[in-house]
């Protein structure tokens, strides 16, 4: 088992205006008005209904080509550049490009620290003195930068005040001229529709598992005449709006969620059937006949297809120009980022100090602890005696995990002694058995192992080929059956299973974890044996797991969000080591990862996972002991260029030293690469917007219009990150996603003129 803890900024509750409940919530009101227009508008201005995606049933999905012209010079040639790479994995460890190490600047930051001292000492004993000290840092001269500087003092009463969507005023680096990305129109244009139709593929591969999209950089792409498939933004159940000044600490359920056993209380039996096919669960109208005439339709990706995809990605990231673009364009937000500190840190810091009661202590942040199965079991034997790790950490043992479940409970009860702690523990499913679900959820039912701060993940260790060894699988399609197959029993008839059906009310979704460093002998094509014929020694390739995890978890989703019930994700360990192509099958499958580290050696890919927001959870601890040492980390370039990353604790017990692992990866963090508290914030907030918490519950720690686009879904009350940091992200998004999608809009008008 592995543990993911979490701790997530919690503020204390501020009331806003008397009248924000009769506010529309500015989500409901764009909702509506897409709504109200059925259909989409194409570059040439014509309207077009939209058609179902959904497949007839019992075939897989296959989207309808782009509508906009993608066409680059390497079509055609995808599957040999594909299978060139693969057949070269282990020289493809890294990329051509290694970003160069940025060195501290001594005087700049000795500057930077004695005014930080200077202003934490009193802001409010002499402010006009204050205010001239960050004149004379900054070079400001305006009377409007002033005058800001001075309302700062003033702590506004509404957190959501209505000019919230007018620009904020802070200091903007813009560039002039023709060709704002250095580069010739050709190439920007060939790099630009590499860069959407990659895009393209994730968004599709997010709307077929039900798993959430970047909002903003889903609304570029439409712009682009395409039709975008349907995604859900959250994997919960449609909920009510919270008003505007709801508290920051959620409401606690008076009552246990596993004190009620009894089955009538569940829902009932839907009558539905299922099976397994080709390594991917169908489910039937009827038991008693499971045809294909009788299959629901629950899309799932279509294997070629996924294949192709996979080849498209696999050029992309070793495409010469398209390198050279996305390097320079990774190069230009650091340098970006770079002058926006130098010119907004102190009016950062200033909105952070007009907050009262608020600092990163007491906002929430959510810990992701996970470990490796080889360092782990090896580190944790007890005077080297593996019976022994048995009986004080697994669920499954002769005392029927009392020892851990006691240990678990202490955990949470420590927690909820604090208002700002939850965490997220994962617990392990081999497949090695059919009755793991079952003895896993009555461990936790009969235990008590329940907390409001904790929810559960699921990893599966990618250990077929140990097991086959021994004997106990046939072949892999046994591994899914007993992974999948008692899922959807439960959801199909809740009765059936009903201490698993109360646990997994409680789980949030999937990890895929082992060594990524091992070597992968089979490359995953269409040659590839299906599920039920790998009967082979060698264990499948990191992508033949993903697939086949992501294609039954959307069927799930897609028979869970029909029975009313939530759906799940896909986070697995992704990155850390091994071939890059991991962070390929991450992105189109994964709506999180855990690690991402080899993404420093592609260009490419971390352009496109900037530009997806796509959540990085990454412990710098733990890799400074396997993998990467500290200083060559690449969290703070991360960090500098916009990308989603949030800092997470790996095996706490084998790397820190305290009862506080996730404050000794900040602390450290912060003196190392000398992290502001603004920086420190942020990656508090991204923690809590990657975390697998419902809606609700983020509602009350972010601010109910946390899903919004812009520093409109930002309060600073809650998240002590200043609006300027949040606009700052926002607006440099726009500007990249607008660089690549108004280039292939040109070149498509430009066509169309020719024609």
């Amino acid at each position: 088992m592995s543990w993911i803890s979490g701790r997530v900024p919690h503020l204390t509750g501020l009331q806003g205006p008397e009248d924000t409940e009769e506010r529309a919530h500015p989500l409901d009101r764009e909702r509506e008005r897409e709504g109200e227009h059925q259909g989409f508008i194409d570059i040439h201005g014509a309207r077009h209904p939209l058609t179902s995606q959904r497949s007839l049933p019992g075939t897989p999905v296959s989207c309808k080509p782009f509508v906009v012209d993608l066409r680059t010079s390497m079509d055609g040639k995808y599957k040999e550049i594909a299978e060139e790479l693969f057949s070269h994995t282990s020289e493809m460890r890294s990329a051509p490009y290694e970003f160069p190490e940025e060195s501290p600047i001594e005087q700049l930051e000795e500057r930077l620290h004695r005014l930080e001292r200077q202003i934490s000492q009193d802001i409010k004993l002499e402010p006009e003195i204050l205010i001239r000290a960050k004149q004379d840092f900054l070079k400001i001269d305006s009377t409007t930068d002033l005058e800001l500087l001075k309302g700062q003092n003033e702590v506004s009463t509404d957190p959501f005040p209505k000019e919230r969507d007018q620009a904020l005023e802070y200091q903007r680096v813009t560039i002039s001229g023709e060709e704002k990305c250095g580069v010739p129109f050709t190439d920007l244009l060939d790099a630009a529709k590499c860069v959407v139709r990659a895009l393209f593929i994730r968004e599709k591969y997010m709307a077929l598992s039900m798993q959430s999209f970047c909002r903003t950089t889903s609304h570029h792409l439409q712009i682009l005449g395409g039709r975008p498939p349907k995604h859900c933004f959250d994997n919960c159940i449609p909920q009510t709006p919270l008003a505007a000044d709801v508290p920051v600490h959620p409401p606690v359920s008076e009552t246990h969620p596993y004190e009620d056993l009894d089955p009538k209380n569940m829902p009932g039996d839907s009558g539905f059937g299922c099976k397994m096919v080709d390594g991917v669960m169908h489910v039937y109208s009827r038991r008693s006949s499971m045809e294909k005439s009788a299959e629901l339709d629950l899309p799932y990706p279509d294997l070629p297809e996924y294949i192709a995809d996979m080849n498209i990605m696999m050029a992309l990231i070793i495409n010469g120009p398209v390198k050279s673009f996305c390097y320079r364009r990774l190069q230009y937000l650091s340098s970006k980022f770079q002058m926006h500190i130098l010119l907004n840190e102190l009016k950062e810091l200033a909105e952070q100090k007009k907050v009262p009661h608020r600092d990163f202590y007491n906002i929430r942040k959510d810990r992701n602890t996970f470990h490796r199965f080889d360092k782990f079991n090896s580190k944790y034997n007890p005077i080297g005696e593996s019976i022994l790790r048995e009986i004080f950490i697994k669920t499954d043992n002769h005392i029927e995990g009392k020892y851990f479940g006691h240990i678990v409970k202490e955990v949470m009860s420590d927690l909820e002694e604090s208002k700002y702690q939850n965490v997220e523990l994962r617990l392990s499913i081999y497949g090695r058995s059919r009755d793991e679900w079952d003895r896993l959820a009555q461990w936790a039912v009969r235990h008590s192992v329940y907390s409001e701060n904790v929810c559960w993940l699921i990893q599966v260790p990618r250990l077929f080929d140990v097991y086959h060894a021994k004997k106990q699988l046939a072949n892999f399609q046994e591994m899914l059956e007993n992974i999948f197959l008692p899922l959807f029993e439960v959801t199909i008839n809740p009765q059936s299973h009903p201490e698993l059906h109360l646990f997994l009310q409680h789980v949030v979704g999937f990890d895929s974890v082992d060594d990524e460093s091992k070597p992968e002998h089979h490359v995953f094509n269409l040659n590839s044996p299906l599920p039920v014929n790998w009967t082979t020694e060698d264990n499948p390739p990191y992508s033949y797991y993903l697939y086949y995890m992501y294609a039954n978890m959307a069927v799930l989703n897609h028979l869970r969000r029909r029975r009313g019930f939530h759906t799940f994700v896909l986070r697995p360990h992704c990155g850390e080591a091994g071939p890059v192509h991991h962070l390929v099958s991450g992105f189109m499958l994964s709506e999180n990862i855990s690690h991402g580290l080899l993404l420093r050696k592609a260009p490419v890919l971390q352009y496109l996972y900037y530009l997806a927001q796509i959540g990085i959870a990454m412990s710098p601890l733990s890799n400074n002991s396997l993998f990467l040492s500290y200083h060559r980390n690449p969290l703070p370039e991360y960090l500098s260029r916009g990308l989603m990353i949030s800092l997470s604790t790996d095996d706490p017990l084998q790397f820190h030293f305290t009862k506080e692992p996730l404050m000794e990866e900040y602390s450290i963090a912060a003196q190392v690469w000398k992290l502001s508290s603004c920086d420190m914030c942020e990656l508090a907030r991204n923690s809590v917007l990657m975390s697998g918490f419902s809606h609700q519950m983020k509602s009350h720690w972010l601010g109910p219009y946390y899903e919004a686009d812009g520093p409109r879904n930002n309060d600073i009350q809650r998240t002590n990150v200043p609006d300027i940091r949040v606009a700052y992200r926002y607006e440099t998004m726009c500007e990249e996603l607008s660089l690549i999608t108004q280039a292939v809009r040109v070149e498509c008008l430009q066509t169309d003129g020719d024609d």
